[in-house]
Parts: C-alpha cells; sequence; structure tokens
C-alpha cells in the first residue's frame, strides 16, 4: 500500500477513533499498532521492538523528571493558597477601577501561571475564587467566564511551563532545549497577558456595566501607603519562588529538572509558612501529582509510538511533499501549519498535538529556513487556544465544574470568543516580531 493512502487512513482513523470516546493514549497506540502491522507485512516482533524501544527512550530521558517535580509545585501551591492572598489585596488595589476586579484576576492568573503550569489547578482555584466576588459586583457572566477562562490558560505557556518541557524532551534539539524554550516564552506569555488587560479595560470603560467597580466608600477605606504593603506583602512569596525556579535556570545554575525540584521544596516552604502544610495535604498533593504525571506520561507513550510508525511508513514525507513541493510560499505553508494546529485543538488534547504534529512541522519548518524556536513558541501560543475552543475546550469544562448556579456553557462561549480572538492576535504580533521570542533567549544562552 503506498505511504499516501497509509497517511490518510491513518489519520481518518485517528479522528474516528477518538470521536467515538476512545482514551487518548490507548487510541494513539492502538492506531499505530494497526498501521504498523500493515506497513511491514504484519511483524508483530518488529513492532513490539519499536513500542519497546520507544518507552525506553522516554523513560531515560532525564529532562522529562521535570514533569512530576513541576506537577507537585503546582499541587502544593493550590493548597497553600499563596493566589487567594494575592487576589484578596488586588480585590482592594485594583477594584476601583472599571473592570479593575477582572484586571486583578488577570493578573493573579499571570503571578499564578509563573509559578504552575498546571490549567485546571488556574481555572478551578480561580473560578472558586473570583467568581462569587465578580457576580457581587454585577460583572457580565460572559465578561467573567471570558476573563476566568482566558487568564487561567496562561499557565501551560508562561514559564515554568509542562508544555515546554515536554516540547523540549520531544525534539532534543539544542535551540529547543527547555531552557531556552522558558526564555523564549516569558514575553509571549506576558503579551497575551497585557492583550487581556487592554481589551477588559477598553471594554469595562467603554461599557461600564461590563465590569463596575467596587463603591468609593470600600475603595477608600484602604490608605496608598496601606495598599503598597499589602501588595508586597502578597506578592513577595510568590516572586521568590519564580526567582528561584526562573532565575536559576536563566542564570546557568541549574537545569530546568534541577530547578523544577526547587521550586517543589519552595512551594512545600510556601505551605508550611502560611500553616498550610499537613498530612492530608501531603497525600492529596502527591497522589493528585502520580494521576497527572501518569496521564502525560501515557500520552506520551502512545503520541511518540505514532509519530514513530507515521514517519516511519512515510507519512513526514508525503506531508512535507504535499506542503513544501507545492511551491507555494513559506509564509502560506506556516499559515496551513498553524491552522491544522488551531482546528486539532478543537478536539484533542495539547500533548497528543504536540506529539503528532512536532515530528511532522519541525523538518518542515527547518526546510523553509524558519528560526526553529520562534516556530516552536508560535505553534505553543497556538496550543494555548485549544484550552479555549469549542467543543472540547478543557478550561470551559473546568470552569463550569466550579461556576455558580445560574452559568451556562451559552454565557461561556460567548465569553471566550474575544479571548481567543486575542490569542490569534497575539500570535500574529509574534510572527511579525520574531524578536520578541528569540531575543531574551540570546541575552541568556546565547541561541
Amino acid at each position: 500500500m503506498s505511504p499516501e493512502i497509509l497517511t490518510v487512513a491513518m489519520f481518518v482513523t485517528l479522528i474516528a477513533a477518538i470521536t467515538l470516546g476512545h482514551p487518548l493514549a490507548y487510541t494513539l497506540a492502538a492506531v499505530a499498532t494497526l498501521f504498523g502491522l500493515i506497513d511491514n507485512g504484519g511483524d508483530v516482533g518488529a513492532i513490539f521492538n519499536m513500542f519497546a524501544n520507544n518507552t525506553w527512550g522516554l523513560m531515560n530521558n532525564y529532562v522529562l523528571v521535570a514533569i512530576p517535580l513541576f506537577i507537585l509545585m503546582a499541587q502544593l501551591l493550590d493548597r497553600s493558597k499563596v493566589a487567594d492572598e494575592l487576589f484578596e489585596t488586588l480585590f482592594v488595589v485594583l477594584g476601583g477601577l472599571k473592570g479593575g476586579l477582572g484586571l486583578a484576576v488577570v493578573v493573579v492568573c499571570t503571578v499564578f501561571a509563573a509559578t504552575t503550569g498546571i490549567i485546571g489547578a488556574s481555572v478551578v482555584a480561580m473560578g472558586l475564587l473570583a467568581t462569587p466576588a465578580l457576580m457581587k459586583k454585577g460583572y457580565q457572566k460572559e465578561m467573567s467566564a471570558g476573563i476566568i477562562c482566558a487568564a487561567g490558560t496562561l499557565g501551560i505557556l508562561i514559564p515554568p511551563s509542562i508544555m515546554m518541557v515536554v516540547y523540549g524532551g520531544l525534539t532534543g534539539m539544542k535551540e529547543t532545549s527547555v531552557g531556552n524554550l522558558f526564555a523564549g516564552a516569558i514575553f509571549p506569555g506576558l503579551l497575551l497577558a497585557s492583550l487581556y488587560f487592554g481589551y477588559i479595560l477598553i471594554r469595562c470603560n467603554i461599557n461600564p456595566q461590563l465590569g463596575p467597580p467596587i463603591s468609593k466608600e470600600e475603595a477608600s477605606k484602604w490608605t496608598m501607603a496601606k495598599k503598597i504593603r499589602l501588595t508586597l506583602k502578597s506578592l513577595i512569596p510568590p516572586m521568590a519562588l519564580i526567582l528561584a525556579v526562573m532565575g536559576t535556570i536563566l542564570a546557568g545554575v541549574a537545569t530546568p529538572t534541577e530547578a523544577a525540584g526547587l521550586g517543589a521544596f519552595g512551594a512545600l516552604v510556601l505551605a508550611a509558612v502560611n500553616g498550610k502544610l499537613n498530612w492530608t495535604v501531603l497525600k492529596e498533593s502527591a497522589h493528585a501529582t502520580m494521576s497527572t504525571t501518569a496521564m502525560v506520561m501515557m500520552l506520551f507513550i502512545g503520541g511518540k509510538f505514532f509519530s514513530t510508525v507515521f514517519l516511519s511508513m512515510g507519512g513526514g514525507d508525503v506531508v512535507a511533499d504535499v506542503l513544501v513541493g507545492s511551491g507555494m510560499n513559506r509564509w502560506v505553508v506556516l499559515l496551513i501549519m498553524m491552522s491544522i494546529v488551531f482546528l486539532m485543538g478543537m478536539f484533542i488534547d495539547w500533548a497528543a498535538i504536540l506529539l503528532v504534529t512536532v515530528p511532522i512541522f519541525m523538518p518542515i519548518a527547518m526546510e523553509l529556513d524558519f528560526n526553529p524556536l520562534w516556530f516552536s513558541i508560535l505553534l505553543c501560543v497556538n496550543l494555548q487556544t485549544s484550552f479555549l475552543t469549542p467543543p472540547f475546550g478543557y478550561a470551559l469544562f473546568y470552569f463550569k465544574g466550579v461556576a455558580p448556579e445560574g452559568y451556562t456553557m451559552g454565557h461561556i462561549y460567548r465569553g471566550i470568543m474575544p479571548f481567543v480572538l486575542l490569542q490569534l492576535i497575539g500570535l500574529v504580533i509574534l510572527a511579525i516580531f520574531p524578536s520578541l521570542v528569540t531575543w531574551l533567549p540570546g541575552i541568556f544562552f546565547g541561541s
């Protein structure tokens, strides 16, 4: 059977299996096994050897040790209530502005994103913490849902990010090492946070009913000196943790894996300082870390096996011939690749998209003379939309699970649409100004 037919059939089978609701990790491995056997004439031994070698290679990847450590850090921070104290402070500091509470959510999520890379933790924590306050102050439901869902997804992009660790472990390239990816993602993450901030500020000043400020009486209870003192007090602990993790990586003092261990220890200390460290917290954090790590690694194994089989049967060459061999302008090819990733994000988990597309698209990007780090960050920013785009945006379901009564999926879907557009605008800005991605890695690593 020709590689062209196998390529089309493999993707059609994968889409059909996902549509039927089968677990993604096992679906990827099963489809890979089926088409691997078809391609090699039913040689079970060869397929088994390929699967075993892939799995062994992943288990030997030192970079991936950072995944459970960063997840543990996120779980401990979620239970240490660092975000709660910061939001309560910013509630006072920014609440007097139109849309001020929404701005507070964006700031808290940005800081929280820089200490953890778990979307579920950010969206659920802010959904429980901020939604009642936003409702009490009269914020429009769509605006509230959009702010929390969009700002909560910053954690997958702003380092330390689990997605960047997976990406760096997947490519194994110096240009796309975890350190370079972390440095390259800082400005894009802050760019998206700034776009959200500006949008909320402008929309709520045009139409104050979307996000009214707190009353003047309530705002006047706090002097400027007290506001500054409260802000510093609530910001110092998370900023110290960010410095411990990102500072050691960017300074070249520690590898991402070592920094992840330092971050987990720092989160443990913060939980103890806040009086939240006990046996229950440790047990729940460890259990959640184990479950999440197992899920990520199973996706990694299934996705890696799928991409290996796909490339071995010539699927990568087929896609490259269609995109590169067609003679299209390289920017058109980039647009097509980004459109494929965006559409896949509506239906498939980000980890599976990375594992399927990166081995195919990265060689094409290199052949088209795109900077590999810049291309990688574009792809990761694009993948952030997968958490917001219906019908299967995870952030939407996380928020719906904790939203107060009265929030419908209609409110949530309408609320996130402007923020998806802002993410795409951010993607275009990064495409036009690649130095936003490449400048910081060049400073720290000479990349």
